[in-house]
């Protein structure tokens, strides 16, 4: 499996697979209320800009397309959440974008990478080399909430 830049007419299964991921992933560790309001069906209007934007990965998966996804932020230089289909969870989607955006912000001439990742993914990032900074609130503005997240960083 070789992640691939996602195309911009992808950006709708992009957001699926993101809200999925979500609705899955974190039922445990924030209300449902917050995480409805985090994952709404409706394309954000800044997200398709975001894929066109930044170096946006995705792995295809056999059975079900496009699985996968995740992106370097450039502004910031930041890993954005990689997202994963439930169904296709443990297949080692989530690695090989993790480690297409390491290769993409070394060519770029970032030295580290940083992230804020939800509390049950951190484990995830950790295996990945990140470390963590501290335990903080993120302000989301979809789930209208501070949401509990850990602060990572990784060296390159």
């Amino acid at each position: 499996m070789k992640p691939r830049l996602a195309r911009c007419d992808e950006t709708a299964t992009l957001w699926r697979i993101r809200n999925l991921a979500i609705r899955h992933g974190c039922r445990a560790v924030y209300p449902a209320d917050v995480i409805s309001a985090w994952t709404p069906d409706a394309l954000p209007s800044g997200y398709f800009e975001a894929v066109r934007s930044h170096p946006f990965y995705v792995v295809e998966d056999a059975e079900y397309g496009v699985a996968a996804t995740g992106f370097l932020d450039l502004h910031n230089g930041s890993v954005e959440a990689i997202f994963t289909l439930p169904a296709c969870n443990g297949k080692g989607y989530a690695s090989a974008i993790m480690q297409a955006i390491i290769d993409e912000a070394r060519q770029r001439g970032f030295d580290k990478l940083t992230l804020a990742a939800t509390p049950n993914a951190s484990g995830f990032y950790l295996r990945h080399g990140f470390r963590v900074v501290r335990e903080t609130l993120y302000p989301s503005a979809l789930a209208q909430a501070d949401l509990p997240c850990v602060e990572m960083v990784r060296k390159l």
